[in-house]
């Protein structure tokens, strides 16, 4: 083996410089050439070879706590392009490519089989996301996810201060799709007022009225208490489960080349602002409502150290799997331990991408980070005197309120 090519896949992530650094110098101490190959698949898929550089120490020596990643980054699928396929193997036959690192999340998988599948050259995927979905262990986070879950918190920690001070609410939609660990990572360790994500709810179709009766309940209950502002996270992988007909958006929205919706184009923060504002207006009670982003801020945030560390033993690993042979796996570290996983057991073939990783709402994790909440729960209810205190926060009779939020908390 002589040379190793390395490129990143989907959106960028911390940690992805890292990983390129340690590939690159573990590659040239055993006698291999690094070739890092520019944003993905894009241009190989058009056979050209001109975008790609040979790596050295000293480019990469230092880069390991940067943001951002060095080579760039595509979403370019090849796997179900049989020509973009037969354009990227020519390209990496003619760069004399033996071996290929690709760095990327479940929407690389894909491309990472076909080329090891339909060729000579040994491929290994490192997996990198800071949505942390992909189909891994459930003690092994991807590469990026604690920092951007890092930034993620700060940011909401400000933003709780603000609420405090100010005596507003915010509610922050925040990055990953399609499930909810990164929104529910914040929350959780923010201590946000409520995480909304989309595994809580078992139909598959959940409308904005679910979504706003569960904001309205959180508060409610919080007014009772005498706090009356705070930050409500949303996913926004919550949109991807409305009704079409629901939000007229959905039916022209754009999509990435993968074709997902690009959720940030349904502006789910304005949504649940608009119709939460409109119920408590309803019965006379003025709110001040900031809707709030976090996402794009996150991708290419320095690696805390986590991150940082994590990346050069997968790095590591991945070259020194490939020089002992090894091929078509994705490079895992596991409670400190080296466990390669065949590229198998990620394919979600019906869908052509790699197999996605929920939140467990059955999870110790989860029930831990519920119990923290703030939401009307069923013990809510059953206390009268309680229940009557959250009627008059709600602005309606006892009556009334029951009528109503028996049947939210029930469903």
């Amino acid at each position: 083996m002589k040379r190793i090519g390395i490129l990143v896949g989907g959106g960028p992530a911390p940690g992805t410089n890292g990983v390129i650094a340690a590939v690159a110098i573990e590659a040239i101490n055993s006698g291999c050439t690094p070739i890092g190959i520019h944003d993905g698949f894009e241009w190989l898929a058009q056979r050209y070879t001109d975008e790609q550089h040979e790596l050295t120490i000293d480019e990469v020596s230092r880069i390991h706590l940067d943001g951002g990643v060095i080579l760039g980054t595509s979403r370019r699928d090849i796997s179900s392009d049989q020509q973009a396929l037969e354009n990227a193997l020519a390209a990496l036959r003619k760069l004399r490519i033996d071996a290929l690192v690709a760095i990327g999340g479940d929407d690389l998988v894909a491309s990472a089989v076909a080329i090891e599948k339909s060729s000579e050259i040994k491929v290994v995927q490192v997996p990198k996301t800071i949505d942390n979905d992909m189909w891994l262990p459930p003690s092994v986070p991807t590469l990026g996810y604690e920092t951007a879950r890092s930034l993620g918190v700060r940011l909401v920690d400000s933003l709780m201060n603000d609420a405090r001070t100010t005596r507003r609410w915010y509610f922050g939609v925040t990055m990953g799709r399609p499930t909810g660990h990164l929104t529910l990572g914040i929350g959780k360790a923010a201590s946000a007022v409520c995480s909304i994500i989309p595994e809580e709810f078992s139909e598959p179709i959940i409308s904005l009225a679910d979504i706003c009766d569960i904001v309205e309940g959180t508060i409610i209950k919080r007014r009772a208490l005498g706090r009356d502002y705070g930050v409500i996270l949303l996913s926004e992988a919550l949109v991807e489960r409305f009704d079409p007909s629901e939000v007229a958006e959905l039916q022209d929205v754009d999509r990435d080349a993968q074709g997902n919706i690009r959720v940030t184009e349904i502006d789910l923060g304005r949504k649940v602002k608009s119709e939460i504002q409109r119920r408590f207006e309803a019965r006379s009670i003025k709110l001040t409502i900031v809707d709030k982003t976090i996402g794009y801020e996150l991708r290419c945030a320095p690696p805390v150290p986590y991150d940082a560390e994590y990346a050069r033993e997968l790095g590591y690993n991945a070259v020194n799997y490939l020089l002992r042979g090894g091929s078509g796996a994705m490079i895992i570290v596991n409670r400190g331990r080296f466990e390669p996983m065949g590229f198998e057991k990620f394919m979600d073939e019906s869908a052509r991408r790699g197999s996605k990783r929920s939140v467990d709402t059955a999870s110790y994790s989860y029930r831990v980070a519920r119990a923290y909440m703030v939401r009307i729960e069923p013990e809510d209810l059953s206390n009268r005197p309680w229940a009557e205190e959250l009627a008059r926060a709600a602005n309606l009779d006892y009556e009334t309120f029951i009528q109503r939020f028996s049947v939210k908390v029930g469903r």
